[in-house]
């Protein structure tokens, strides 16, 4: 089979959905499919170039960087995009084209708008509301209706999309790849010293990351647990986090900066908590995930994209978003009780077996069979129709018409009766043209 994973954000940036193509793309090339991606880019790059080996990328599109979320969303609002993307479509001939976030500008809507292909599309994302998707309706119904298939991430993920297009969504979660959260992973020697590390990941500069909120409740923890220890992961802006720690005379706070794919996990093995005190915005909780695999119990905000990934008390605790007090005391809870930390650290381990991007790629393509299923379905019925309403055309058009005339082209029209009851007499059409 050969698919086109396509996404709206600049690829030459590390993001979620971007993390979330490149694992299906290699899974799916791991299956003996041909993939290539799509994608707008900020990098200097040919049109086509290889994201992996063996997976192409057509680079289609300039970037321009808008607020969306919460976040800066980088994607292309180019409106020339037209021949670019039909030369492409002409050539490959994908038989799946698989459109993240399909109603984003102007990428996914241009190719959907030219594909001929199987279209799939997947909603990553969750919000309370979409200006966009609320004035847009009108037309955006017009690409909804060219999906062949719709996938969301998550349950608030449908929850969201359906306030503006109802319809049939199906749930296949993001992955994560288990191999990088294995039992041989090292703990980093500086914080394995014996002190309670409570660890955070994430760009803190995003306001609803809700780093403030660990800040005050960790001025909490410290009072209660001396030996504690907060380890920030992540880009973002330390100057005011900074002030507000010298103000309050906080210590044992490290900002480690932006940190490796392959070192991330030793930070996972080197924590006792994770900690993700979010206010909202997010569909899907990945770093949740990850703690849990890495056998961390997780004290997270409840927000709809962390209660689908995240049993409270099980994995570890929802807390009240935005309440540092609260937070503060789940924390000071958990750090004071080991046993009830590895409980939860191996429960999460093996819920997070059930998130193997092995396991979600092949939810992903057994998908693609059945709307492709579904598709032929709908064409041929629409086939039947069609025939049938040619055929009643033939049945009572002009032929049945002269049929009814007889051999000696004569029609005989009939009625059952007058309004005083007598016959209406016969007219011969014959003699009435030879009057003429």
């Amino acid at each position: 089979m050969k698919i086109c994973l396509v996404s709206p954000y600049d690829f030459a940036r590390e993001g979620g959905v971007n993390q979330h193509i490149l694992w299906l793309a290699e899974n799916f090339r791991a299956l003996g499919h041909e993939v290539k991606i799509m994608a707008p880019t900020s990098a200097d790059a040919e049109d086509e170039s290889e994201v992996g080996p063996g997976i192409p990328i057509y680079h289609v599109g300039n970037i321009m960087p808008i607020k969306a979320n919460g976040s800066v969303a980088r994607i292309t609002l180019s409106l020339n995009l037209s021949g670019q993307i039909k030369t492409i479509l002409r050539r490959e001939q994908f038989d799946v084209i698989h459109l993240h976030e399909p109603l984003m500008p102007a990428l996914p809507l241009t190719v959907l708008a030219h594909s001929k292909a199987l279209n799939i599309g997947t909603f990553h994302a969750f919000s309370q509301s979409n200006i966009g998707y609320y004035y847009g309706r009108p037309i955006l119904r017009i690409f909804m209706r060219k999906l062949d298939g719709r996938i969301a991430v998550s349950l608030p993920a449908v929850e969201f999309i359906r306030q503006y297009f109802k319809g049939n969504y199906e749930i296949i979660p993001n992955g994560i790849d288990l191999s990088r959260f294995e039992h041989d992973v090292e703990p980093l020697s500086q914080y394995n010293d014996g002190k309670l590390n409570i660890l955070f990941v994430g760009r803190f500069s995003e306001r609803r990351k809700g780093l403030k909120y660990l800040l005050r409740a960790f001025t909490y923890v410290k009072r209660e647990i001396p030996n504690a220890r907060l380890i920030i992961v992540g880009k973002g802006e330390v100057k005011g986090y900074r002030r507000y720690l010298l103000r309050h005379g906080i210590e044992d706070v490290i900002f480690t900066g932006f940190v490796s794919d392959e070192d991330l996990p030793r930070y996972y093995r080197s924590s006792q908590i994770f900690c993700a005190p979010s206010t909202g915005g997010e569909s899907f909780g990945i770093v949740l995930l990850e703690a849990m695999a890495s056998g961390v119990p997780v004290v997270a905000s409840d927000i709809p994209g962390y209660a689908s990934v995240l049993d409270h008390d099980k994995q570890g605790a929802l807390v009240e978003p935005r309440n540092g007090e609260a937070l503060a005391m789940t924390l000071i809870h958990l750090l004071a009780d080991a046993e009830l930390r590895a409980q939860m650290g191996e429960a999460g381990k093996k819920k997070a077996t059930e998130y193997s991007w092995h396991k979600v790629s092949q939810r992903v393509l057994d998908f693609y069979g059945r709307a492709e299923n579904r598709r032929r379905a709908k064409l041929r019925l629409k086939q039947m129709r069609r025939n049938r309403r040619l055929s009643r055309r033939r049945t009572y058009g002009l032929g049945w018409l002269l049929r009814r005339r007889g051999r000696n082209g004569r029609l005989n029209t009939r009625d059952s009766a007058t309004e005083n009851g007598t016959p209406r007499r016969q007219v011969n059409v014959s003699k009435t043209k030879d009057k003429l």
